[in-house]
């Protein structure tokens, strides 16, 4: 993203295509797209951001306009032929997962009808958003879509925005693009093993117990959950969850509006289970127990206290291992002679 704002095009139709093209080309210099690749991009001029790129010394897009929409254009770009001090040394594999990135971030529901302005912000916002955090707006932002985060605000692309601090909603915090800082990496340089691990290779050597628990949440009809939603959920690097002070008052106001909620959770994740053939997630326990609209960062704080009190338990870090804890299994026994259920 960093390259695309530094490149001298004006308006966020010729950005946008750049991303997709630039890509493309990272490894060999040359960026092999349809007409139809530029029609599903919904661009407001893409004759104009064809055009524009004439003036960066890229050659060949100009086939992009013809009325073929299937045949592939190679759009060859000189500053991506593969040099040592190439902008973007990506590997293979790491090219194809930035690739799938973009994809699924443009298509997320919250950008899908948004101008081009606000979906290459949103590009830029995941891009250098953390999951868990505030993220300052990234110097190179251009201007047309610093003018469009109210756009992306309003359909709930962020759950924050004040100044130049932003905070992604719950609903698209899974397409963060942050990384733990590293040093720069040689185009000869090997990946690391986690980005050569496709979804198919790490439940290859996933444990047989991991890999039926993976089964059971990618083929849950109740759920429906999507691969991509599946695969970066369970390969996500955990990062342990510090809570701000806000977070703890919002707790304390919580538990005054809901007290005593932990043998209703135990019930719901054991009836959960039993359904779904699966624990709930965080959000999904939350959203089932009907506790509200909450942030991302007091559903896990709500649910760290039961697991403590020994409601719940998990198989932590792994997802969708919820299910009643200790405690409701010491009770368990006195509901079952009284008839009276925990509400």
């Amino acid at each position: 993203m960093a390259y695309v704002g530094s490149l001298p095009l004006k308006g966020a139709d010729a950005r946008l295509l750049a991303v997709v093209v630039s890509i493309r080309a990272a490894r060999g210099g040359v960026g092999n797209l349809t007409g139809q690749d530029v029609r599903s991009l919904r661009l407001a001029d893409p004759d104009g951001a064809v055009a524009a790129f004439a003036a960066l010394g890229w050659q060949g897009q100009e086939a992009l306009l013809g009325d073929d929409l299937v045949t592939p254009v190679g759009v060859s770009v000189p500053d991506l032929t593969g040099h040592p001090d190439s902008p973007l040394p990506f590997g293979k594999v790491m090219r194809s997962r930035v690739s799938g990135w973009t994809v699924r971030t443009l298509s997320a529901k919250p950008v899908k009808k948004t101008s081009p302005a606000a979906r290459l912000a949103a590009l830029f916002l995941a891009a250098h958003g953390p999951a868990d955090d505030h993220g300052a707006l990234p110097a190179h932002l251009p201007d047309e879509c610093r003018a469009a985060l109210p756009e992306l605000l309003a359909k709930g692309f962020l759950r924050e925005l004040e100044g130049d601090r932003f905070l992604l909603a719950d609903a698209v915090r899974h397409l963060s693009g942050m990384r733990p800082p590293s040093g720069p990496r040689t185009p000869d340089e090997p990946e690391t093993e986690t980005e050569q691990l496709s979804w198919d290779q790490w439940k290859d050597r996933a444990s047989v117990a991991l890999r039926r628990h993976v089964a059971a949440v990618e083929g849950c009809s109740e759920c429906s959950l999507s691969t991509a939603r599946v695969s970066e959920a369970f390969m996500r690097k955990a990062v342990p969850a510090q809570f701000e002070e806000k977070v703890r008052r919002a707790y304390v106001a919580w538990e005054t509006t809901y007290p005593g909620q932990g043998p209703a959770a135990a019930e719901f994740a054991a009836a959960f289970r039993a359904s779904h053939g699966h624990g709930p997630s965080v959000k999904q326990l939350c959203k089932g127990m009907g506790w509200g609209k909450m942030s991302r960062d007091l559903r896990i704080h709500v649910v760290r206290r039961l697991i403590t009190d020994g409601w719940l338990t998990n198989t932590d870090p792994v997802p969708w291992t919820l299910r009643p804890g200790k405690a409701a299994q010491a009770v368990a026994p006195a509901t079952a002679d009284t008839g009276v259920r925990p509400r």
